[in-house]
């Protein structure tokens, strides 16, 4: 598996027109939106794209359609921006736009229903059962192996997320989940090492190792800690890294994503690879991961805006 990366966007920005860059929006992940929409829009301009900024509100598809632009750069994370529904608004409005389509946008979002299209064509993810409030919380944790992590089906950052060894921290967790989604689901847990591998343009970039003194890579480890660890190279002997990349790239087709966006992982004690979740529209802020695996790869941060929204021009 070669990580190398053949720069796609040939340098004519006059090309790329008017472009509006999509963030903010309503979600639970607003914030880290906000940041990762400033970034995308300070290194666009800062590379000399007409580049304009919209906070995704109620009012949001008249003033896309006031704007009338080229194409869109979505910088939008969570439902609302990338479940597919902003995707399908930019369709019907026959603007091109960054990333996955509505169909793999909302599939991807949906961590259930992913990892059942992953284990249709033979790709690994932890078991899992789905939670209600009338679940069996001893009977499900010990068909899990004792241990289990409880996530809300639609919501990313690791929001709303809990690592469970009893019933009762078990129906909490649920508790916690169901305030953020109406579907929620426990999978076993993977005690191990934890890996993300991000794909830009059908390549699998260098994969990164995340170490974290949490108890799981939670959201405050994602954004706010400062002694998060991220090892890139990542570890891993060249075998399994590349075995890593070539799951990473069967996962994201498998889904119908395109363009760019990261695939996350476990190893356990034994080196066996486990898939997370699929991204669609991975964060890109100061603490992303797909910049850094980029800038491995030897693409600066303003550069691999530039790939990603060149991608529009197909």
């Amino acid at each position: 598996m070669t990580t190398t990366y053949v720069k796609k966007f040939d340098g004519n920005t006059a090309a790329l027109g008017r472009t509006l860059v999509l963030f903010g929006g309503t979600s639970s992940e607003r914030e880290v939106s906000l940041r990762s929409g400033a970034a995308v829009l300070q290194a666009l301009q800062a590379g000399g794209v007409d580049a304009h900024g919209l906070d995704v509100q109620a009012d949001a598809i008249a003033k896309i359609e006031a704007f009338a632009p080229d194409r869109v750069f979505i910088a939008l994370h969570g439902p609302g921006g990338e479940d597919g529904k902003m995707q399908a608004v930019l369709d019907w409005l026959a603007i091109p736009y960054t990333g996955s389509d509505h169909a793999a946008s909302a599939l991807a979002m949906d961590k259930l229903k992913t990892k059942q299209v992953w284990q249709s064509v033979g790709l690994v993810t932890p078991e899992y059962a789905s939670l209600a409030e009338n679940s069996d919380w001893q009977a499900v944790l010990d068909s899990l192996g004792g241990q289990g992590f409880v996530k809300p089906a639609h919501e990313g950052s690791s929001i709303g997320m809990s690592v469970v060894s009893t019933a009762q921290e078990l129906k909490a967790a649920y508790e916690k989940a169901a305030h953020y989604d109406a579907k929620v689901l426990v999978e076993r847990r993977i005690v191990g090492r934890e890996f993300t591998v991000a794909v830009l343009n059908g390549v699998a970039l260098p994969a990164i190792g995340l170490k974290t003194d949490h108890v799981f890579y939670d959201y405050d480890a994602k954004y706010v800690s400062n002694t998060t660890q991220y090892l890139c190279p990542c570890g891993l002997t060249q075998e399994k890294e590349a075995e890593l990349q070539s799951i990473a790239q069967q996962a994201f087709a498998a889904v119908g994503c395109k363009g760019w966006g990261r695939v996350d992982f476990m190893q356990d004690e034994a080196g066996n690879f486990y898939l997370l979740e699929v991204n669609t529209v991975p964060g890109m802020t100061d603490h992303s991961l797909v910049p850094m695996a980029a800038r491995q790869s030897g693409i600066e941060f303003n550069e691999l805006v530039l790939e990603i929204l060149a991608q529009t021009l197909v």
